[in-house]
């Protein structure tokens, strides 16, 4: 008797995924994308040629890029620390690394703005230095690494916990220094992964909106990020510029989540090759 290899309810789990999926996805993402359809070349090109508009995608695209290469580092080694190491309080560790998912936005961007204003907790010691990191582009760095880093961390994580020990001893005992062995075995395996995590952590942080609202100031052409100024024009009532904005900043997301799955799958091709 030959064994069947579909899952009962496979018609009725796959409707109910595509309905799901339309509904909640594809149709409130189509009616963005209706709605601008209808903007002409000149109409496209002011909206997106408006000095406050360039200064919102830019400072949103460069905080977004610095924060995310900064959680690659950080979350590489916050990832590394808790597969390698035991220590007292690891468990509890463990647990804040998702924390951001959990809370809501605004209480991050509010906790934050008050930890780093002039009279701060933070704050009061940084300003000593001259350094201004509430309401600044400083802060929206801050608040995009505290939302990100979690993205770094649980996609290097279990690829750190399935490189096999023995392989690191081998190479050790014929020789290769710590560097060695971190280079050629230690890291191949896991920098498809950070990738992957850093990629996350920018496409999340570009289109933040909560834990920025508070620590930015919100000021134009200095700490107004883009998904600030859509906010911005939906409460001016100009519903096509927000959704003009929002396009281009869904467009940045999808080819970023376009180029993480090509890159994954023409890496598993490559490893089926070789």
């Amino acid at each position: 008797m030959s064994k069947t290899t579909r899952m009962p309810g496979l018609k009725f789990s796959l409707g109910y995924t595509i309905f799901y999926l339309t509904l909640m996805v594809l149709v409130p993402l189509s009616s963005l994308f209706f709605r601008t359809a209808t903007l002409s070349k000149s109409q496209w090109l002011e909206i997106l040629s408006s000095e406050r508009t360039i200064a919102a995608i830019r400072l949103s695209m460069s905080a977004s890029l610095i924060s995310a290469l900064i959680n690659a580092a950080l979350g590489f080694l916050i990832a590394w620390v808790l597969v390698r190491y035991k220590f007292p309080g690891k468990g509890l560790m463990d647990m804040l690394i998702d924390l951001p998912f959990a809370l809501p936005t605004a209480v991050v961007g509010i906790t934050l703005a008050d930890l780093y204003a002039p009279n701060g907790w933070f704050g009061q010691y940084l300003s000593k230095f001259g350094i201004q990191a509430a309401y600044s582009p400083l802060g929206i760095v801050l608040a995009l690494m505290v939302i990100g880093l979690p993205f770094v961390v649980r996609t290097v994580e279990p690829v750190l916990k399935e490189i096999d020990s023995e392989t690191e001893e081998a190479a050790a005992c014929l020789g290769a220094t710590p560097w060695q062995v971190f280079r050629k075995v230690v890291f191949p395996p896991v920098f498809p992964a950070l990738i992957t995590g850093t990629t996350l952590s920018f496409a999340r942080a570009i289109g933040e909106y909560g834990s920025v609202v508070f620590i930015s100031g919100n000021m134009p052409f200095k700490t107004e990020v883009a998904p600030l100024l859509i906010m911005t024009k939906l409460e001016q009532f100009d519903y096509t510029g927000a959704s003009a904005i929002s396009v281009i900043m869904l467009s940045i997301s999808l080819v970023l989540f376009l180029s993480i799955s090509w890159f994954q799958s023409h890496r598993q091709k490559r490893m089926g090759n070789g």
